[in-house]
């Protein structure tokens, strides 16, 4: 399907990003307005006629300053309607992160299932296509949702990255706990295969009690060895910490943290300039608007996950 016959907006927060998903698909961005209201409504409409076209729609769904989650959420689907409402043929959302994905399974009494009731609210709008990276449970993630999903894994960039810095050590890939031994062991495995030898596996002991935390038993080769921590996202880097010093004491002589998602919240930037990490890897799903340090920036790098959502304009349809 040609470029002419498909739209592209991001929604303002995601700006930058979705220049750079134009750029490498070729589908240039399109003008929408949105208008705030004193009273704190808004309003959001397309600049540009969608008639009978396959539109992209771009927004990640984590709060900053100016926007909590839950109003990035209600922008995206207020739009994704207006879309539908102007015949637009196909409506695909572009979500580099989705808010609620952790909330997926009842854990207490009458927990809620967040993961399910977003997923009813994408398809009550007619979004056609939710298309997302690196979620926290891709089979809840899956099943949530009744149209079409597109997952999409920054793997190959990670380890991409990864092989470069250890060179010709030893490395032990590390889950932070028993539910991402899964993720760990696929990038085990492709990171072996790129470097051409044998890659350990490790994994952290880890409880969670309400807000409670427990489990200090590390499995794993770590003497001498370069320990890559792998998570799906990194919040305010307690779980890294703890994992990264069970690596130290073990007897990792570098601990690099590999996350999609960094949100960094809270005590974050403290984490990152403390000595248990030496590098932080992360997707530019999310900005590092919040580490203000500049030794914790100094630890941290992004790396650019455009290219992934760029493939998915291409292709999809």
């Amino acid at each position: 399907m040609d470029a002419e016959n498909k739209c592209f907006f991001a929604l303002d927060a995601d700006r930058t990003f979705g220049e750079r998903i134009s750029e490498q698909s070729g589908v240039p961005l399109n003008p929408h307005e949105v208008r705030q209201f004193e009273d704190g409504e808004h309003k959001i409409r397309p600049l540009v006629s969608v008639q009978d076209k396959n539109v992209f729609v771009l927004h990640a769904l984590y709060g900053d300053d100016l926007l909590s989650a839950d109003d990035k959420l209600c922008r995206l689907l207020f739009f994704i309607a207006c879309l539908k409402d102007a015949c637009a043929a196909r409506v695909t959302a572009l979500v580099p992160y989705l808010a609620y994905s952790r909330k997926d399974r009842k854990t207490q009494l009458y927990d809620p299932v967040t993961t399910q009731y977003v997923a009813r609210l994408f398809e009550a709008v007619g979004t056609d296509a939710v298309v997302t990276i690196d979620v926290h449970n891709l089979a809840a993630f899956q099943n949530a949702f009744r149209c079409r999903t597109e997952h999409l894994e920054a793997n190959p960039i990670f380890v991409a990255h990864i092989a470069a810095l250890v060179a010709d050590a030893e490395v032990t890939v590390v889950s932070p706990d028993a539910g991402g031994m899964k993720r760990a062991e696929q990038f085990r495995q492709a990171l072996s295969i790129l470097l051409q030898r044998p890659v350990g596996t490790g994994m952290m002991e880890k409880y969670r009690a309400l807000s409670a935390v427990t489990g200090e038993a590390l499995v794993g080769e770590m003497q001498g060895r370069v320990a890559v921590i792998i998570d799906d996202l990194i919040s305010s880097g307690t779980t890294m910490q703890r994992t990264a010093i069970a690596c130290r004491k073990g007897g990792a002589s570098t601990v690099y943290a590999v996350a999609t998602h960094g949100l960094l919240i809270g005590a974050a930037s403290e984490v990152l300039a403390g000595n248990a990490l030496d590098q932080v890897i992360i997707a530019n799903t999310v900005p590092p608007f919040r580490v203000s340090d500049v030794q914790a920036l100094q630890k941290l790098t992004v790396l650019d996950c455009s290219k992934l959502f760029a493939d998915v304009i291409r292709r999809i349809h």
